[in-house]
């Protein structure tokens, strides 16, 4: 009697527990954890191609130091700043990661602001190589940041709604984690160019 009751209520407490979120969780927390090392690459990227692009301007723009060291100086912060999959549930932690990268990409726009007063760097190939680059480059990261925010989104409400919930705070004390968002002033605001 006893073993037909285990063997009724075995296969039950399988299909609760597949209910309950069991697997999906930490599923769903990987996935995050992934998306955010894809963002990571993205910026290692970045700071991978501004010596070359520096070292180009530098080259045409010896007396614009002030721009060239600003994306030096910024470029050294956003690479100290690490933030680890681990990190993602302190917003604290996950803001000044997103101030020194939004400082890289002012400076960056200061230095490519600088082309402008010198035409012969316009036209220099490894110039245009390497701007190139770093415009697909941002383009990657936006896509990294939006691809990680879904996966933030997908979590976040995984382990906010029921019956998932309940396996979430108490197997995981899960937590959510801190998606990426525009924390540049006036970040809402289209640039204005002019030539």
């Amino acid at each position: 009697m006893m073993f037909r009751r285990l063997s009724l209520a075995a296969p039950l407490a399988a299909i609760a527990l597949a209910g309950c979120g069991v697997n999906a969780i930490p599923t769903a927390d990987e996935n995050a954890k992934a998306k955010w090392a894809d963002v990571q690459n993205q910026y290692q990227r970045r700071a991978d191609l501004i010596p070359n692009l520096v070292a180009t301007v530098k080259g045409y723009a010896t007396h614009e130091q002030q721009t060239l060291e600003g994306v030096t100086e910024a470029r050294a912060k956003a690479t100290s700043i690490t933030v680890s999959a681990d990190d993602l549930k302190d917003p604290a932690k996950v803001k000044a990661f997103q101030d020194a990268q939004n400082q890289l990409s002012g400076a960056l726009g200061r230095l490519l602001a600088v082309q402008e007063s010198y035409p012969q760097l316009q036209a220099d190939q490894n110039f245009l190589a390497l701007q190139s680059q770093l415009e697909g480059t941002e383009n990657r990261i936006a896509v990294a940041r939006s691809d990680y925010n879904a996966a933030v989104q997908a979590y976040n409400t995984r382990i906010r709604t029921f019956p998932d919930t309940i396996t979430a705070k108490i197997i995981y004390g899960a937590k959510p984690i801190t998606p990426f968002t525009a924390t540049a002033p006036n970040a809402e605001a289209a640039p204005k160019v002019s030539f």
